[in-house]
């Protein structure tokens, strides 16, 4: 028999943790992401375990007995966040609808009664796992006792008794009381022994058993370590009681009570279907039947097409689902490809499709199309291999395609744009692209069609899975599923965007989006798919070149770091890495472990002891080098298409909650600007031949100005109006001098506050990154806002903005939602608020060069030039140029950077060109 006794609290504030940065937030604004983490790990353990009897526990309300006798005990936490608050009572339901008792007893937490009920159900001979991520537990652990540990990434850890002994280095699990006793928690804030951390607490212990026989010997003890102990006895007893988890608490094991058996479906369907957790729904119940048109309607399709749109229906629930039919039909003759045609150019708007046999836009090849303009009711054309004969295929649609006063509704419509360009088809008009839609209205979720589908129409689509099979090299290619099935899946596809289209469209307009979808980001669809099909050459010599010297390079800091450690070791292993920095060069006193007992030696880790060992830096300077080397200097090769000679960035609208772009394939938002790696890699991407040049642009400082537009700064508005270096200005305020007699050094530390104060950086922030005093960055900041009082105004309005509205929005609307900006934990609360701060500046910046994206396409189009935009970076842009245009290239994007949006401030743009890019910056 197998218990498994959960320990509710300590599971629920893992799962919200888990997603601190990228939180799961529901159509109605809900945070749901301790109850799908905390749902997740029930799931997982009841399919992966199959336990015969389960228990989840909850620490009781109010304080208990350790509160009573200590009153310090937990008092450093912060006060538990809103959201973990509210989704304990939901939490809570969901585990009464899986028919598992809910154990809580007041005045014991969950470790006492998970550690009463252990030692009973043990001894009535079940085997009892613990299912928590605490290290207090170890000292229940015996022969059928068990710590099961979920670990992040997935997966769950099982600690018998010798996996605790070698965790934490003792000879019984019972040594973990005397080993927290001695060492103290921070977490339970249990005080311990003063200055004795976990390796001497081991060695003691090891020595003496216990706390009582080291405290009946102290006689035995020398030097500092002797004082210590003497002097803290009292407290040392003390802690072992505060971390001693009772094995006596006042409840009895009820196994029969315990046992596991078949939850409410009907309950969870309904609490599962308000929380919006179709994954669960679906894991759980059988597939959603539908009603589709199985074989290809005869006679004439479109006798009862009436052409005003329908209204999207309104599903209330899962079960409304089942009775929604629709009629999908399957176009291959030429009669029908001809009226369908027909009717799409008669139309002020439609949904499409496209299948493909790749991923890749640049690479794929269309399979069919699949057309929607009714709800329920869609068209599938198959598309011969052959390109003469797919273009004969798509003839009756093109004029439908390219007209330019149809709407063309897609879901991520920019590959099917990039894909039909292929074959001759080139897609004009207004755009509603629905994924785009949910993005502006939910930045933070994910906006695939399966997860839209399921949330806002309670519909489950066709898994592409079912069609082609799962990811791997046996998975087939859409051209070789036969047509009867794919027709239905690719019809769904089109069908499904239409029904999203009518649910966004309103949303838009009451979310007061529609400027910001309709005359950014809906132009900027095609201004980014010309960029990927056109490309961007790369000299492939110069990476080379540059290949061999890195790589020489980082044979030669091998040596360097061999040499200082005094011994030779793998460098790629953290696990080799640890012991050499922390058992051997003994780097740092309390070194950080994983739950496998490896040292952690993370990048911010190292960075933090950076100045401890010259080896660390050395080892910093090794990765980097090595990391970029494989990224960028040894892929960008890999990545140049065959039939172009080109590299095709993808760029993304959808990813960054701020509203930036961002790029695959290379990642280009990742290139250092300023170290000699990055100039190697700019200076391989080159213009495309002899004729042309490489042309760069970029915002000055665009999120200063945007800083003092929005604060009403008056004296930084005339500092920038005046023209004058704004970073010299700031240190003349800060250090009362005229700018004449500021110092480099003076301005840097100005430039530093300038913009680490856009993004809320602390006193400790500023001082480290300046390698200045705390009191230095204290007055540094202080001096900064006498200079610019409006700023710090300006940071405490968008703040109290936030906890108003829950979001803040850009100079166009674009909104960031910030659901924890009341939140009573510090931590959480300041993430937020510095999102706050921020995100209005940031947001704004991605709007504007957005802005002059669209305008420079657009003279590029009307004037008629060869020369392309290829890249963009942050706030700025690259352009192909040839030769004979380059004076116009320069007018019109300058022209354009510049006058993209009016501040109060001028928007300045500095451009430069040459043969490659880094010529060119």
């Amino acid at each position: 028999m197998k218990l498994f006794l959960i320990d509710a609290y300590a599971l629920i504030y893992r799962s919200y943790y888990a997603f601190i940065k990228m939180p799961r937030i529901n159509s109605k604004g809900v945070n749901t992401s301790a109850i799908f983490g905390f749902v997740n790990s029930l799931e997982d353990v009841l399919k992966r375990e199959t336990p015969s009897h389960i228990a989840v526990v909850f620490d009781p309300s109010g304080p208990t007995f350790r509160h009573e006798a200590f009153e310090q005990y937990k008092a450093q936490r912060e006060e538990t966040p809103e959201v973990i608050r509210l989704s304990v009572p939901i939490i809570k339901d969901i585990i009464r609808a899986y028919n598992i008792p809910i154990l809580e007893v007041p005045g014991y937490e969950a470790d006492d009664v998970i550690g009463t009920i252990a030692g009973q159900a043990a001894k009535q001979g079940f085997d009892v796992y613990m299912m928590t991520p605490d290290k207090d537990y170890g000292q229940l652990v015996d022969d059928h006792v068990y710590m099961y540990r979920p670990h992040f990434g997935g997966g769950f850890d099982t600690l018998g008794v010798e996996e605790v002994k070698a965790k934490f280095g003792i000879q019984s699990p019972e040594q973990v009381i005397d080993l927290l006793g001695l060492m103290g928690d921070s977490s339970d804030n249990i005080p311990g022994c003063p200055g004795v951390g976990e390796k001497t607490a081991q060695k003691l212990i090891e020595e003496y058993g216990n706390i009582e026989n080291l405290l009946a010997n102290t006689d035995t003890l020398k030097g500092a370590i002797k004082k210590k102990i003497e002097e803290n006895k009292e407290q040392i007893i003390f802690s072992k009681f505060l971390a001693t988890i009772k094995t006596d608490v006042p409840i009895e094991f009820n196994a029969e009570e315990c046992i596991q058996v078949t939850a409410n479906e009907e309950k969870l369907t309904e609490l599962f279907n308000d929380l919006e957790f179709r994954t669960f729904i679906n894991r759980r119940s059988s597939e959603v039947k539908k009603t589709p048109s199985k074989a290809p309607i005869q006679g004439s399709l479109f006798a009862e097409f009436e052409a005003e749109d329908t209204v999207a229906p309104e599903y209330s629930n899962l079960s409304d689902l089942k009775s929604t039919p629709h009629v999908y039909h399957l176009i291959d003759t030429e009669t029908e490809r001809e009226e369908l045609g027909g009717i799409l150019k008669g139309l002020e708007n439609f949904a499409f499709d496209t299948e493909t046999d790749n991923l890749n836009p640049i690479l794929s090849g269309l399979v069919g199309m699949s057309f929607a303009f009714k709800e329920n009711e869609a068209y599938y054309v198959p598309v011969p291999h052959d390109r003469q004969e797919a273009q004969k295929v798509l003839a009756p649609f093109k004029e439908a395609l390219e007209n330019p006063n149809i709407k063309k509704i897609g879901q991520n419509i920019k590959f099917d744009i990039m894909v039909l360009r292929k074959y001759g088809v080139k897609v004009a008009g207004p755009l509603f692209d629905t994924m785009i839609a949910h993005y502006l209205l939910n930045p933070e979720l994910r906006h695939n069609m399966d997860y839209l589908a399921e949330t806002y129409l309670q519909y489950k689509t066709i898994a592409i899975e079912k069609l082609i099979g799962p990811r791997g090299k046996n998975q087939l290619s859409m051209r070789d599923v036969p047509i009867e099935k794919v027709y239905e899946y690719a019809a769904e596809d089109a069908d499904i965007t239409l029904k999203l289209k009518n649910h966004f469209e309103p949303e838009l307009k009451k979310e007061n989006l529609e400027t910001l979808f309709y005359d950014i980001e809906m132009p900027l669809i095609y201004v980014l798919a010309e960029m990927e099909l056109t490309g961007v050459t790369v000299d492939t010599a110069a990476l080379k070149q540059s290949s061999v010297t890195m790589t020489k390079e980082l044979e030669e800091m091998e040596q360097e770091i061999y040499q200082l450690a005094g011994v030779k070791f793998n460098l790629n292993s953290p696990k080799q890495v640890g012991e050499v920095f922390f058992d051997k060069l003994k780097i740092a006193e309390k070194a950080k472990k994983t739950k496998s007992g490896s040292y952690i030696t993370s990048e911010d880790v190292l960075e933090k002891l950076r100045g401890k060992h010259p080896i660390v830096g050395k080892l910093l300077e090794y990765r980097g080098l090595k990391k970029l080397l494989g990224t960028y200097i040894d892929a960008l090769p890999e990545l140049i298409n065959p039939e172009t000679g080109k590299i095709h960035t993808s760029f993304n609208q959808t990813v960054t909650a701020t509203g930036r772009l961002s790029s695959t394939n290379p990642n280009l938002q990742n290139i250092p600007i300023r170290d000699e790696i990055g100039r190697e890699i700019r200076k391989a991407f080159i213009a495309d031949n002899e004729n042309c040049l490489f042309f760069s642009a970029d915002y000055s400082q665009i999120e200063l100005r945007i800083m003092a537009h929005l604060s009403n700064d008056r004296h930084m508005i005339d500092a920038f109006n005046s023209g004058e270096d704004i970073h010299a200005a700031t240190a003349a305020k800060i250090y009362n001098l005229p700018i004449p007699e500021v110092t480099g050094d003076m301005r840097r530390k100005a430039k530093t506050a300038n913009f680490g104060i856009i993004y809320g950086i602390s006193i400790f922030g500023l001082a480290e990154r300046l390698n200045i005093s705390r009191g230095e960055a204290k007055e540094l900041i202080d001096g900064y806002f006498l200079s610019y009082p409006r700023i710090k105004e300006y940071m405490d309005e968008s703040i109290e903005v936030a906890r108003k509205n829950g979001y803040v929005e850009t100079i166009f609307k674009r909104k960031r939602y910030l659901p924890d900006i009341n939140s009573h934990n510090a931590v959480v609360r300041g993430y937020a608020e510095r999102n706050a701060i921020n995100a209005p500046i940031q947001g704004s910046a991605a709007d504007i060069i957005k802005v002059a994206m669209v305008r420079i396409f657009n003279r590029f189009e009307k004037e008629g030039l060869k020369s392309r935009m290829i890249l963009q970076v942050h706030d700025e842009l690259n352009f192909n140029v040839y030769k004979d245009e380059a004076e116009k290239v320069e007018q019109i994007v300058l022209e354009e950077m510049e006058n993209a949006y009016k501040l109060q401030v001028p928007l300045i743009a500095d451009c430069g060109e040459g043969n490659n890019w880094l010529e060119a910056h």
